[in-house]
């Protein structure tokens, strides 16, 4: 099995200087905004009395009637100020060169015998699936074989086609499952690709429009978790039964392998087939989501699943030797020994299956733990291959990687992998055949090498390096730490020109993140250095609590109802670059996307005093009715239910769209989102735009009509994306 994975971004950082700040003062809001409710918070916290206090639900209608009408004059007004603007053309043609250049790196995946690219530029926006030899890759100009050109795809069948990857059949991986969204939804048809022919097979497996969860079990058969009918997905609308479908046959005819239970939380039920070297399976594992991070483990075994003793929180990274993979994102007794939140750790299926013979067989304690993180280290990523892992970590955000070997009932072997200081290491596709995993470095003034990892020698040999995009000679990124409201120390990156002075009028834009264990490692950002950071900008990015840089720890003390420390962590990085001299309130801009969305919203109406700016993009807002808009369910066990009455009560404290006020000056806000996002529905950044419209608050909204919610359906649209968000913040903080 092979999986292209398009949307996965290698992380990065650029390291310098570390310094601790002072204790943050301040309440966690505006004191004089918290005088009495505001206006529309509703007086009962019930799903009925929350719809009833919403003047504006019928802007959740995505393609409704009012809703249109909305989205039609906001957009009107917001490109009227933005692309209007003289800088907006200058931008767009800076990143759209930038998005289309010949010179980036080709990311590639092991495919067959050779390597497989997904490329889009000017010529072909949409994009095309493409192959070549590991030797021809190497060179300056590869040799390319087009395998699929979306672009004369989507004009053959009139379709907004956008290419959502392919997973192919080991061990030739000839036969593949490519997967295309309509306009760049997660939803997406899957129809089968014949790599010999070039062309999709007639009669091979065809399933129509769903947010499936598809496995290739051998030739003819697949594992399919979807929608099969009435009474077939949870409420968040992911699948939570898993079949078996032969060749030829129709969904309705397949064979149930695997029941969850329509009330389970998360993304649903997710078959995986972990295989070895030459194709054979080694084990089917079935994970059940129980909320957004608990979870059941399942191995199907001879067409009966049989439940695995891990841990709730765990996180699955492949099978090796007879071994699960995996890291326990919560402390767990198991065996009589105890695990630590964070570990690695390789177990027997058949200790885990709970068989009596493998209990006094089990292997011991040195045998099982791989790596046990220390208190500023995080494993960030996994490669299982044949005989050993490929492990990337982070220490305090910098990358490291090594090599662990499988000696058999000892202790792991460990091997460090030579990697430049100072920068993110992120892993790419692996190949057991060959022992090989691809190795990304990059910073955020330091362009991405790619190289090859040899597992058997711990060495990287590099393969290609991207030219740089902006003029990064005057600048310098540095780490310093600020202290929160409950003296938490929160790490951050500024990246600004060497000679700034400090006299607090830099325009600056803080980036965060802070949710669902994802780590902000700083990346090489091309259009943000030419469009901002050339211009004398200032390029901030928080690591706070609710993401994963220093563990799962880190992530859980902001879960639920400690979602607050993420908004204090972020104020407190805010009032930091204040005392320190990079930059006041006036110039102080904020960015958020998805996630991100809660903590820039939630931002501005806890601490308008703070900035001047926000780009509020693809977002969470309404966080008393976000589990009643698509997906949202599947994110209770990150943020709480608001269908419980205490839960409901600490959401509706921070959640923005209830707490807005006309009497509270806030910076004139730019919120955006896309109609075909079936991931964060636009209602919610439809819903704050309004609502602050009617408040008389100055503010932009604009609604794209394609791209989904990775944004990634045409560099086209991108580079326009880019150039707003952009034309905006200079606006906001330069001008």
């Amino acid at each position: 099995m092979r999986h292209l994975i398009l949307s996965a971004a290698i992380p990065a950082l650029l390291m310098g200087a570390c310094a601790t700040a002072p204790v943050a003062t301040g309440a966690p809001a505006q004191q004089s905004a918290q005088r009495g409710p505001a206006p529309h918070f509703p007086r009962d916290l019930t799903p009925a009395g929350v719809a009833a206090a919403d003047d504006h639900l019928a802007l959740e209608q995505v393609d409704g009637a009012e809703a249109q009408a909305f989205v039609a004059e906001e957009n009107r007004k917001s490109l009227a100020a933005l692309t209007g603007d003289p800088r907006y053309e200058t931008f767009r043609e800076e990143a759209l060169a930038i998005l289309t250049a010949e010179d980036r790196i080709p990311m590639p995946s092991f495919l067959g015998d050779g390597i497989g690219n997904f490329w889009q530029d000017a010529a072909n926006p949409k994009g095309v699936w493409r192959r070549t030899t590991l030797d021809s890759y190497r060179t300056a100009q590869p040799r390319w074989e087009t395998l699929l050109d979306i672009d004369a795809l989507a004009k053959a069948e009139g379709k907004d086609w956008v290419f959502k990857g392919a997973d192919c059949l080991a061990p030739d991986e000839t036969r593949c499952l490519v997967n295309l969204s309509d306009g760049g939804k997660d939803a997406v048809v899957v129809r089968e690709f014949d790599l010999t022919t070039k062309t999709f097979l007639a009669d091979g497996f065809n399933l129509p429009e769903g947010k499936h969860r598809i496995e290739w079990l051998d030739r003819d058969t697949l594992l399919v978790a979807t929608d099969f009918g009435a009474g077939t997905m949870t409420e968040s609308g992911y699948p939570f039964i898993v079949k078996t479908l032969k060749r030829g046959q129709a969904l309705a005819q397949a064979t149930e392998v695997y029941r969850g239970e329509q009330g389970d939380g998360g993304y649903g039920v997710s078959p995986a087939v972990y295989r070895d070297k030459d194709g054979a399976v080694q084990a089917v594992i079935i994970t059940r989501p129980l909320d957004t991070f608990r979870s059941e483990t399942w191995e199907l075994a001879n067409g009966r699943p049989v439940k695995l003793a891990t841990p709730a929180r765990v996180s699955i990274h492949g099978v090796l030797g007879g071994r699960l993979v995996f890291s326990a994102e919560e402390n767990w007794s198991f065996g009589g020994r105890e695990r630590r939140s964070g570990d690695l750790l390789a177990v027997p299926l058949a200790a885990l299956r709970g068989e009596a013979s493998a209990s006094a067989a089990t292997t011991s304690d040195a045998a099982e733990l791989v790596l046990r993180p220390e208190a500023r280290q995080a494993v960030s990523d996994v490669r299982v291959l044949s005989d050993r892992l490929v492990v990337a970590y982070t220490d305090n955000v910098r990358g490291r990687a090594a090599v662990f070997s499988d000696r058999g009932g000892q202790a792991w072997g460990r091997v460090d992998i030579a990697v430049p200081d100072n920068l993110a290491v992120g892993l790419g596709d692996s190949s057991k055949s060959r022992g090989e995993v691809f190795v990304s470095t990059q910073g955020f003034l330091v362009p991405p090498t790619l190289s090859l990892a040899d597992a058997d020698a711990a060495t990287l040999t590099a393969l290609k390096s991207a030219p740089a995009k902006f003029d990064a000679v005057r600048d310098v990124t540095e780490q310093y730490e600020a202290t929160s409201t409950d003296g938490t120390k929160i790490p951050y990156f500024i990246t600004r020109p060497r000679d700034l002075a400090m006299d607090g009028t830099a325009p600056t834009i803080l980036f965060g993140y802070g949710g669902f264990q994802i780590s902000l490692n700083p990346a090489y950002k091309p259009e943000m250095g030419k469009l901002w950071l050339e211009r004398g900008g200032v390029f901030v990015q928080a690591n706070i609590r609710g993401g994963g840089e220093f563990g799962p720890d880190w992530h859980q003390a902001a879960l639920d109802g400690n979602r607050q420390r993420a908004f204090d962590d972020f104020a407190a990085v805010a009032r930091d670059l204040e005392r320190r001299g990079i930059t006041s309130p006036r110039h102080l801009g904020i960015y958020g996307r998805s996630n991100g969305g809660v903590l820039t919203s939630v931002s501005i109406t806890q601490h308008p005093e703070l900035f001047n700016a926000a780009v509020i993009e693809s977002p969470l807002i309404d966080m008393l009715r976000y589990h009643e808009l698509p997906a949202g369910a599947s994110w209770i066990g990150e943020y709480g239910d608001p269908r419980i009455p205490e839960e409901a009560e600490w959401i509706a404290k921070y959640s923005a769209y209830q707490q807005l006020r006309p009497e509270v000056d806030y910076p004139r806000a730019y919120i955006t989102t896309n109609t075909r996002d079936d991931r964060v529905h636009p209602g919610h950044a439809r819903k704050f735009a309004a609502r602050l419209g009617d408040q008389g608050h100055d503010h932009l909204y604009y609604e794209d009509t394609a791209g989904g919610h990775s944004n990634d359906a045409d560099p086209v649209a991108n580079a326009r994306r880019w150039a707003r968000h952009y034309v905006y913040l200079a606006q906001q903080l330069m001008d």
